[in-house]
């Protein structure tokens, strides 16, 4: 098998050494920025910062239990609402009070509103949905019906204990 017969044949051959050189020198920036970047290795460059929670969906006979990630995030800030057999979740991570005393050489920590929105695969009872908020993990437990679900409802999350 030779390089011509895995390339696809728009290209060109006189493209083909600034094409893999582009791809040499950004292989190259990333390592480069690695290793100059001492005891702070940062990866990331530009763009949004994504800030939608990592879940967990687990499935019971009577439940769906749902956990979602939501580190720095305060229970005041948090907002769950079922409804047409979709489950929401929002949240707002607030920015912190920056010390000015301070020269900072990195800020990678994100803030701001965000949200999590699931289709819910079987029926949910909405009236006893229950929701807990420990150590920034939410867990949400949706006990299952055979009815259709069609109202919204505003869950209460407690704090646990």
């Amino acid at each position: 098998m030779t390089i011509r017969s895995v390339l696809p044949s728009v290209w060109k051959e006189n493209e083909w050494p600034r094409l893999f050189g582009n791809l040499h020198n950004e292989i190259d920036r990333v390592f480069q920025d690695f290793s100059t970047a001492g005891a702070f290795p940062v990866l990331r460059t530009g763009g949004d910062l994504n800030l939608t929670p990592d879940v967990n969906v687990a499935e019971t006979d009577k439940a769906l239990e749902i956990t979602a990630e939501l580190p720095g995030v305060d229970l005041k800030d948090v907002d769950v609402k079922v409804t047409d057999n979709r489950i929401i979740i929002r949240a707002e991570k607030k920015v912190e009070e920056e010390d000015k005393s301070k020269d900072y050489h990195i800020v990678e920590r994100s803030y701001g509103k965000f949200q999590r929105s699931m289709l819910l695969p079987v029926d949910v009872d909405t009236d006893k949905v229950e929701a807990k908020f420990k150590d920034g993990i939410l867990t949400v437990t949706l006990p299952k019906t055979t009815e259709v679900a069609e109202k919204s409802h505003k869950v209460k999350i407690k704090a646990a204990a």
